[in-house]
């Protein structure tokens, strides 16, 4: 059995001449039923003439060129009209005549260019046709041939309300299409913040200080391993973040666990910052997104540790419940350098964004003790 869905989608993707030439064959066919002949469109009471030759170029001329409504809305207009004017002045009164009103309504609504001289035109052309019909008739009152005039009207009206109906759409769709495009910069850009600003702090504290460690070859060795760990585990983070990136990225590709919490405390540690981890509960199979909120969580507070209160004792707890992931990271310190006051503010920002998007709490600030705390609220099983 043939899909419906693939017969739209097959019908959709012909060319629109292709799709608007059905309209105008249906039109040409039920103009030559003799049962309908005369019953057509009627204005100036020209007697009716029998059907001949001419007769098939009016039917043509008014229906056919309907295929082009939509990619020449000018020249469907100008043919079709050419034909009706024919049809009325010869008294054929075919059912082809109605294919004029198709026309006028394309014309408004897909008309871009020339629009009011178009319409002018049209108004004009119509003058000296209903002073003929008028004059070779029997003499039909002038208010048919005004009312005709805004029956035109009315189709050219309601093309023009589609027009900027879909003006309006089309406006729609773009600012939406940008605002996603704003929203994925944004995102990108937190991402990329929070995995090269912790990975090259932690390289930056470290190889300075390997400066002092000369002396002592035993430390020099294990501050440079460190260092290259740092930047093997950075290259790791941006391979995972362009495979975010990629279009054909799919589900293999996962967020990193909270097990990786426990790697991010020890480089912390190795950089030379006194951290103390602490995590109660059973992470969920399913956390969704949660998951790696909780670890750019720690992760921003570590690197912000790190650049700000270097050698502060840090706690970060960590906290798995049945429909929540709490962390709160709390660094001790007298002064200004506990409270991060350098900073651009960006990390912290984005951790707020991160964790309102999952409808949870975000708070950071300086302690009535001295220091500053993070702390997180973010509720698991929230999609990716």
């Amino acid at each position: 059995m043939i899909d419906p869905r693939w017969l739209r989608d097959r019908w959709h993707g012909l060319d629109v001449t292709v799709r608007d030439l059905p309209f105008g064959l249906l039109l040409l066919a039920t103009s030559f039923v003799p049962a309908w002949h005369g019953y057509g469109t009627q204005i100036g009471g020209v007697a009716d003439r029998p059907f001949d030759a001419l007769a098939v170029v009016v039917v043509a001329l008014q229906s056919l060129p309907l295929a082009g409504r939509r990619r020449w809305p000018v020249l469907c207009l100008a043919l079709v009209s050419l034909g009706f004017v024919i049809d009325q002045l010869s008294g054929y009164h075919t059912v082809a005549g109605a294919g004029l009103a198709v026309a006028v309504l394309s014309a408004g609504a897909h008309l871009e260019r020339y629009r009011r001289v178009t319409a002018l035109l049209l108004s004009a052309a119509y003058v000296p046709l209903a002073v003929v019909l008028f004059r070779i008739g029997t003499g039909e009152p002038p208010v048919e041939f005004a009312t005709f005039y805004l029956a035109l009207v009315f189709f050219w009206g309601i093309g023009a309300w589609l027009r900027s109906t879909r003006a309006v759409e089309a406006e729609r769709r773009r600012r939406v299409a940008e605002d996603t495009r704003a929203a994925e910069r944004a995102r990108i850009a937190r991402e990329l913040h929070d995995v090269v600003t912790h990975h090259v702090t932690a390289m930056v504290v470290q190889a300075e200080a390997a400066r002092y460690l000369t002396a002592v070859p035993d430390r020099l060795d294990q501050t440079l391993t460190a260092v290259t760990d740092t930047g093997r585990r950075a290259i790791t983070d941006l391979r995972h973040l362009l495979d975010l990136l990629n279009p054909d990225h799919g589900t293999g590709a996962g967020t990193p666990p909270v097990g990786r919490l426990l790697t991010l405390v020890e480089q912390t540690r190795r950089a030379g910052q006194p951290v103390e981890f602490t995590e109660e509960g059973t992470p969920a199979e399913s956390s969704g997104s949660a998951d790696l909120v909780a670890h750019r969580v720690v992760q921003e507070a570590l690197t912000n540790a790190l650049k700000y209160a270097h050698g502060s004792r840090t706690s970060v707890q960590v906290c798995h419940g049945a429909r929540e992931i709490t962390v709160e990271v709390g660094t001790e310190g007298t002064g200004t350098r506990a409270g991060f006051p350098n900073g651009s503010g960006r990390g912290l920002a984005g951790l707020r964004e991160r964790v309102d998007v999952l409808g949870g709490d975000f708070s950071a600030g300086r302690r009535t003790d001295g220091g500053f705390v993070v702390r997180a609220r973010i509720p698991a099983g929230s999609p990716s």
